[in-house]
């Protein structure tokens, strides 16, 4: 029979060996990408996985160590094995739906479960809307067996609380218990250096998904609700004093004339309306004019051949509301949350919707879905919109979509809105699309063949791409189109097609794209190749329009020759710097470079690093 002090060392094994095992899981459901590791780099995801395993057994085995020293003094009657195994079912559940979550979530943003899906906990439609991808049946499938697992394991490894020896004091039998709680501090801490262990801790591997499969997922949601981004800065690579020098310079205005007065105006109107069209995930790898794939944007490929394209824009991060505040407001993009999250911050933003009301204009915006959404709705409301329209004001039988009303309807509605205002006053109108986010639904007979993830995302792109060319060429016929500009943009990129990893270029490469009337007819068919990012989307337009553009100082004007060509951006608690001498991509918590282009100098590390430190100081100061 197991001694009563047994009892808590195989309660803690139950929690590691129930690690383990997940992931065994999350290795086995990846497996096109274990299938790239060597059997040592796997040896290596639970050897060095094995101390944050074991960390986050230790806080769990915090509660039940103290029910024990609860149970040892207050002696038999006390109901210590009934409430521990009431607490380790809880818990259970909880570990099983965290780990289920991460292997989905895992697929589709390529970084381990952390507070992100927090960011959305009050829009639960939305949320379930974008899940509408993930088999279900499996999950569920895989949630039951690590139930049964765990339950398995319990009562194979622990079983019942044990009686206390004959003999043995209650005191006595108190004071193991408290030693055994008390010895718990050196696996929580990871061991006893004086450093408690964190992610980079288990990081050993120069494949990220190797370092990522190693991480505990209940231990990484715990320090990402802990940690608040209110300083000191964690991303201080140098001293400010020089950080900020390399960010000066690459912002460095080049000589050379810029906006109405220069060569490089491409408007024939002074004023022109604004039509601002942010295009749902509209990856650059579906897009021709950007090296992408062919027939899938007909109509984007024709805009760029008439109009004038850019290359090379990336988006600043990977979600829709880190894109809307890189597009309109020209801010870079934080390397874990997001801005628009703390809507005291987002209000010190500058805004084009305010820089366009100051000069006069109307402004509007329009989204088929949910404006809660992502907190996406207090950001809009600071910016001073006159007018916002959202899933709520559509009829019920135009929402015929999971997030709300179809593409198709959106531009409807804009159209019938755009001809009954007032002629006299010029417009800047933000429109966002929807029906190319999960799950991909569509109101028009598929395209292309194929029932996979990346064949429905294809054929939703391709709807939007639809939607919006029968959009304009019914707005290319109103008396109001020979006087607009219209921007169109994606709000990020896709891991599709392909599977891009989370780190990659391809990932954040995105179509850029100026159109309509009010272009001159020798800017037709420019082709900008110089590098750049969503921020500098806001100064260049605003500079067409000699419009103020020092409120945003994150942006370049990309029509501008002579200045530097770079594009960053944000992974999941890392960075990407490109340039014409190829990218290089940064991993904080490894605290190392994870690719680097051969032609790229040891100075773009720097740049990148000096970029991270300077953005992020700003927006703790905001």
């Amino acid at each position: 029979m197991r001694n009563r002090f047994a009892f808590q060392p195989w309660y803690f094994l139950f929690w590691l060996v129930f690690f383990v095992a997940a992931k065994a899981i999350f290795l086995g459901y990846h497996t096109a990408k274990t299938a790239e590791l060597s059997w040592a780099t796997v040896g290596g995801i639970f050897g060095y996985g094995l101390r944050l395993d074991a960390s986050t057994a230790a806080y769990l085995c915090i509660l039940p160590f103290v029910l024990l020293l609860g149970g040892n003094l207050a002696g038999p009657r006390f109901p210590t094995d009934r409430l521990i195994r009431f607490y380790t079912a809880v818990m259970g559940v909880v570990v099983s739906a965290f780990t289920v979550a991460d292997l989905e979530l895992y697929r589709a943003w390529g970084f381990r479960l952390d507070a992100t899906p927090l960011q959305y906990i009050d829009s639960p439609a939305e949320m379930m809307a974008s899940a509408g991808s993930a088999p279900v049946l499996l999950l569920g499938g895989v949630f039951g067996a690590l139930l049964v697992l765990g339950w398995v394991l319990y009562k194979k490894l622990v079983g019942r609380l044990p009686a206390l020896p004959a003999g043995f004091g209650r005191l006595r039998a108190a004071l193991v218990s408290l030693l055994l709680l008390a010895l718990l501090v050196v696996p929580m801490r990871g061991g006893v250096q004086q450093i408690p262990i964190n992610q980079s801790d288990v990081y050993f591997s120069s494949q990220s998904f190797a370092n990522h499969a190693a991480v505990n997922v209940p231990w990484n949601v715990l320090n990402s609700l802990m940690l608040k981004n209110t300083g000191p800065n964690p991303y201080q690579f140098m001293p400010d004093s020089i950080a900020q020098r390399i960010v000066k310079q690459l912002y460095a205005a080049p000589t050379t004339a810029t906006g109405a007065d220069s060569g490089n105006n491409i408007l024939r109107t002074p004023r022109p309306n604004v039509l601002f069209i942010i295009l749902e995930s509209f990856t650059a790898k579906f897009v021709a004019s950007t090296g992408g794939e062919r027939g899938v944007t007909t109509t984007l490929d024709s805009l760029a051949r008439t109009g004038v394209l850019f290359k090379n824009v990336y988006a600043s991060g990977d979600r829709s509301q880190k894109g809307l505040v890189a597009l309109l407001s020209g801010y870079p993009n934080q390397p874990t949350g997001s801005i628009i999250k703390v809507p005291r911050k987002t209000e010190r933003l500058p805004h084009l919707a305010r820089s366009f009301q100051q000069a006069g204009y109307r402004s509007a915006y329009y989204y088929g879905g949910e404006l809660a959404f992502a907190n996406m709705k207090s950001y809009l409301v600071a910016a001073g919109y006159d007018q916002l329209t959202e899933r709520a004001d559509f009829a019920p039988q135009e929402q015929n979509s999971k997030w709300g009303a179809h593409d198709h309807i959106l531009f409807n509605r804009i159209l019938t809105d755009l001809n009954q205002r007032p002629a006299t006053q010029p417009f800047f109108l933000t429109a966002f699309t929807l029906s190319s986010h999960e799950p991909f639904d569509i109101p028009i007979p598929k395209k292309f063949p194929g029932t996979n993830e990346t064949a429905l995302f294809r054929n939703s792109i391709y709807y939007t791409d639809w939607a919006l060319g029968r959009f304009l060429r019914q707005a290319s016929q109103q008396p109001w189109w020979d006087n607009t500009l219209v921007v169109l943009v994606a709000d990020h990129g896709h891991p599709l097609p392909g599977n891009s990893s989370n780190e990659s270029p391809a990932k954040f490469h995105i179509p850029l794209v100026l159109a309509g009337g009010a272009l001159r007819p020798e800017a037709r068919g420019r082709v900008v190749a110089s590098f750049g990012t969503q921020t500098d989307v806001a100064t260049t337009l605003l500079s067409q329009l000699n419009l103020p553009t020092q409120e945003y100082a994150w942006g370049r004007d990309l029509l501008r020759p002579g200045g530097k060509s770079f594009a960053f951006y944000n992974f999941n608690d890392g960075f990407g710097m490109l340039t014409p001498a190829g990218a290089v991509t940064y991993d904080h918590v490894a605290r190392r470079v994870i690719s680097r282009g051969a032609k790229v100098p040891e100075a773009q590390v720097q740049q990148g690093q000096a970029y991270q430190q300077v953005s992020f100081e700003d927006y703790l100061q905001k």
